[in-house]
């Protein structure tokens, strides 16, 4: 579909937006970033959201924003893809909120990344696998990832941050972006702050601030891509037990030790995988804040909850498909990934607790 405004005249070579993997010209006076997202759920059209703010007002960014869409058809009959183009809306997953007018939905996966030297993806970390392969070969050899994903990859020879996976299949470096970020108060521009992970490239990190970084949404760098992502990826664990309290009506001096604990559990469990995790890093938003948030408000408290008052009689995965509306659960999925990380390491610890975990 045609944009529903005029690109800009662009004076540099355009090579770079027909070749996946020529950035020969990045360094010429005036080149300017190109960025596209991957993914566009709740979280991934409220990234879209500030990314496009940016890129529209910042002169070191190309104006259009490509968002890939997983093509689904709504009940009126007509393509998501469509109709976030028609309204400047995702219409099923964050409806009545404008994403900008350079926001672009792709349905083609290789179309939304062609040409993009900076890459946000924001998908259920279930589905990451197959869009990492599908792009093997497809993205500039120059790109830099960010990494808006909450889960990790449980393979046999041990856990695989989802940065580390992005990094692995398509040869560019992956940053991650976490904090404490419900995207229903973000789309309505209540403020918020986040945390930029990095590895060894602090201007690579300050980038990242400035696409990200908005009135109402503060972002500061750590560099500690494993701590920063390894909170943003537990904190739903702690989410899960939270909703069990609220769903048993246990009260809120239950749920402020279950928050106390699972923090400490969580940093003991970052450390137990990577040594290097730093202390400061769980005093940041993607730390205590991210915890806290999470355990009071979003999808995992919310279904767990659900869970609670139903006696465990229904499953996570009816109770996901009635409340989220196609929306994913990471919680559910990430408990079980831990357990397989504790029983690999022969660091279970034989109870109710453990079993539960496991059957999930």
């Amino acid at each position: 579909m045609t944009p529903a405004f005029e690109l800009e005249v662009e004076t540099a070579t355009t090579h770079h937006t027909n070749s996946a993997n020529n950035g020969a010209n990045d360094n010429q006076i005036g080149f300017k970033s190109r960025v596209s997202v991957i993914g566009s759920g709740s979280w991934g059209s409220v990234a879209a959201k500030l990314v496009a703010f940016n890129t529209l007002n910042l002169s070191s960014f190309h104006d259009e924003l490509k968002m890939w869409v997983f093509e689904e058809t709504l009940q009126s009959g007509k393509k998501l893809t469509d109709a976030i183009n028609r309204t400047n809306e995702n219409v099923k997953y964050l409806p009545g909120i404008k994403l900008g007018k350079n926001v672009i939905a792709d349905p083609d996966l290789d179309n939304a990344v062609k040409g993009a030297n900076m890459l946000v993806f924001v998908t259920p970390h279930q589905f990451i696998d197959n869009i990492c392969k599908s792009l093997v070969g497809k993205v500039r050899s120059d790109a830099e990832a960010i990494s808006l994903i909450k889960g990790m990859e449980v393979k046999i020879e041990g856990p695989c941050l989802i940065s580390t996976y992005i990094s692995e299949q398509l040869g560019i470096n992956c940053s991650v972006l976490m904090g404490a970020n419900l995207a229903s108060d973000i789309a309505e521009e209540k403020f918020s702050e986040a945390t930029v992970g990095y590895g060894n490239n602090r201007e690579i990190a300050e980038q990242w601030v400035q696409l990200f970084t908005t009135p109402y949404f503060m972002v500061t760098p750590v560099q500690d891509v494993e701590g920063v992502e390894l909170c943003g990826t537990l904190k739903n664990v702690v989410a899960i037990a939270a909703g069990f309290v609220d769903g048993l009506d246990m009260g809120n001096n239950t749920k402020a030790a279950i928050i106390r604990f699972g923090l400490r559990e969580m940093r003991e469990f970052c450390k137990l995988l990577f040594s290097s995790v730093k202390d400061d890093t769980f005093f940041e938003s993607c730390g205590v804040a991210d915890v806290i948030t999470t355990c009071f408000g979003g999808r995992n408290r919310k279904v767990a909850e659900a869970f609670a008052k139903n006696g465990g009689k229904r499953s996570f995965d009816e109770l996901e498909a009635e409340m989220l509306q196609g929306q994913k659960l990471q919680g559910v999925p990430t408990a079980r990934e831990v357990y397989e990380v504790l029983r690999h390491r022969g660091l279970l610890v034989v109870s109710s607790v453990c079993n539960s975990a496991r059957d999930l």
